[in-house]
């Protein structure tokens, strides 16, 4: 009789259905959950260690929600405050005010932002879009950061800067702050916020200066995948609703007194559709277990999982649209939602080809 999986597994994946069901039944009920309520579920703290009254657990089970999230196409802070905020305050030596800081993330009684690139120069260069100069006056903050997740609902920020020696740190700082201007910035999906934080001569304290605890320019090359990692998630999710979605409908919509389901073209579509959404599965699950492992390959396999997830939530939504006819390209269907939202996946952390250029550097 062959050997079972380790127990180790079979209650991790048991874990992640419990979680993945409550996750399904609470954002399901609304498109804007109550910050509260994500708090109070223990979403919040999913990595925020146990002795901060965190769950002590890792991106595996953050990755649950946020393909839950991107199923629901929330409309929440989620992504910048918690994917990003708290795995790059993890990364940080731990110290009173970092400590503090996750504790009330966990708590629900702060949001954070990350200020970091997100284009596809972040793939290719660990240059950090902010810098730090010693003037006779204290530290000068100068730089600027664009569509960053999340920034304009954030009381605090995390700003990705280079000291004056050039090794990466992290600034803490506030959106009021002398000398530091934030302006939203719109984009085509109305479900998510973005802002451009810009430094102009601002002074910070050595207090909030924080180093990484260690390899400060691996650490800023995780802190990036990280968040590929996570728009990929968001991207499956999206994907996933769309596929079971036109499923549903070409089942019961009708031509010439036949389900739609029925046409051979249809289900070519729909088989093509669920390749693309398993293939996907394959490859985020590889990267989600890299990036929780920070094994040496997880560049990799992050690039693989972002360019090929995110494209093919694009080409899936867009077949959806395609297959629910002349009703899928109303405002009402609400199909167009999860089409904005998947595009801009797309662009965010890295392209599609900018992640394949990566990949080629890698093996050429």
């Amino acid at each position: 009789m062959a050997a079972g999986p380790p127990a180790e597994v079979v209650d991790l994946a048991d874990l992640h259905d419990d979680l993945r069901a409550v996750a399904r039944n609470l954002l399901g009920k609304t498109d804007t959950p109550d910050w509260a309520a994500l708090a109070e579920a223990g979403w919040l703290g999913l990595e925020v260690p146990e002795s901060l009254e965190g769950a002590g657990a890792t991106i595996r089970e953050v990755a649950v929600i946020l393909h839950e999230m991107g199923r629901a196409a929330t409309a929440s802070s989620y992504l910048g405050s918690v994917a990003l905020g708290v795995a790059v305050l993890n990364l940080i030596e731990p110290e009173t005010g970092r400590d503090e800081v996750l504790h009330q993330i966990s708590s629900g009684a702060t949001r954070v932002a990350v200020a970091m690139s997100t284009t596809d120069g972040g793939l290719f260069t660990t240059e950090t879009p902010f810098r730090l100069e010693r003037t006779g006056g204290g530290i000068r903050l100068e730089g600027q950061a664009s569509f960053v997740p999340d920034v304009m609902e954030a009381d605090r920020l995390l700003l990705l800067a280079s000291d004056d020696e050039g090794t990466p740190v992290v600034v803490e700082t506030y959106g009021g702050a002398p000398g530091l201007k934030l302006s939203s910035q719109p984009v085509v999906d109305a479900t998510r916020r973005f802002g451009l934080v810009a430094a102009e001569g601002a002074t910070v304290p050595q207090t909030s200066v924080w180093r990484f605890a260690s390899e400060p320019a691996r650490s800023t090359r995780l802190s990036f995948d990280r968040g590929a990692v996570a728009v990929a998630c968001d991207s499956l999710g999206l994907a996933e609703a769309m596929m079971e979605t036109t499923v549903a409908y070409a089942q019961v919509r009708k031509q010439f007194e036949r389900p739609i389901g029925s046409f051979q073209a249809v289900k070519h579509a729909c088989a093509d559709m669920l390749v693309q959404v398993k293939v996907s599965r394959q490859l985020l699950s590889s990267a989600v277990d890299a990036v929780a492992d920070q094994n040496g390959d997880f560049e990799a396999r992050v690039s693989m999982a972002k360019s090929y997830v995110c494209e093919a939530a694009v080409k899936v939504v867009g077949k959806a649209i395609q297959l629910h006819g002349g009703i899928g390209y109303t405002w009402d269907s609400g199909l167009h939602v999860y089409l904005k939202r998947a595009v801009l996946n797309r662009s965010l952390f890295g392209s599609p080809a900018a992640h394949r250029r990566r990949l080629a550097r890698r093996y050429s």
